[in-house]
């Protein structure tokens, strides 16, 4: 009998111990999903994605960007396999139409460590669209910039923030002059260190939507800004956007600023050979 009875709480212990078990373990993946270090990543990548999303407006009399939400752009991270850009605003222009009231360029001064980290603003019509033959060679050396290597592959270009293709007759000081046939030239308040890949491969994609809509005869606000993370020198991308007053172009974009097979050191400039990093267009 005695036997029986110690039989019976051992059984009772082990099924206490069994059900404390299963207690501690649904306990511990709960405390887990709900803590703040789980709801701190989950609202990290919930603010990544609403930038692209949804964006507020700038309070300046011709739009843009706010600056909350260049600053949550700057901290997206490129992963490899990746598109070169995202829409912002899903893609459409957060720039105020009835503030195109003279042909100009609204260039912005460089920060205190030499970036063009401002937007520029350009208020185009068809006049503006450039001679390409009347390009001369870039000289200006901007943040963060590098020859480019001895293998002849080209990775850095002297990326302008309002394209030389659509700033035919404007100075240095942004103002239309009818005797300046050239677009933009060596501003450095204008250029800013850009992969050649960004430059050639995917800002002309969007550079040329502006050009054929000049070309139309339509009057359009184009806008460009380069995006720092901290102090660094080297760019982490671009966000452009335009909107024509005729309404037929309308887009807003964040451009990566990344190579093909190489990764960047933003702090400087700096590139490294990586056959891993793959870039889609």
């Amino acid at each position: 009998m005695a036997k029986r009875r110690k039989y019976r709480k051992k059984q009772k212990n082990t099924v206490a111990s069994w059900v404390l078990a299963i207690i501690i373990i649904l306990w511990g993946g709960w405390f887990k999903l709900h803590s703040p270090q789980q709801n701190s990543n989950q609202t990290q990548d919930n603010s990544s994605q609403q930038v692209v999303n949804k964006a507020t407006t700038a309070d300046t009399n011709y739009g843009g960007l706010s600056n909350a939400d260049y600053q949550k752009l700057a901290n997206l991270n490129f992963k490899s396999g990746d598109k070169a850009y995202v829409y912002v605003n899903n893609n459409k222009s957060t720039l105020i139409k009835n503030a195109w009231k003279v042909n100009q360029v609204i260039y912005s001064n460089l920060d205190n460590l030499n970036r063009t980290s401002h937007s520029n603003t350009a208020f185009l019509e068809p006049k503006n669209v450039a001679n390409d033959s009347l390009r001369v060679r870039q000289f200006i050396n901007p943040t963060a910039w590098h020859s480019n290597r001895e293998n002849g592959t080209q990775i850095y270009n002297r990326g302008h923030l309002i394209a030389y293709s659509v700033s035919a007759g404007i100075d240095q000081d942004g103002n239309y002059n009818p005797n300046n046939q050239s677009g933009d030239q060596n501003n450095p308040k204008n250029l800013f260190t850009q992969t050649a890949f960004s430059n050639q491969k995917i800002q002309t994609i969007f550079e040329g939507k502006v050009r054929n809509a000049l070309k139309q005869g339509n009057k359009v606000i184009f806008q460009a800004t380069p995006i720092f993370r901290g102090n660094e020198l080297m760019a982490r991308g671009i966000n452009l956007q335009a909107i024509s007053l005729s309404n037929n172009l309308n887009f807003n974009v964040y451009l990566f600023n990344v190579q093909p097979d190489y990764v960047f050191d933003y702090n400087n400039g700096r590139a490294k050979i990586d056959r891993n990093m793959v870039v889609n267009q």
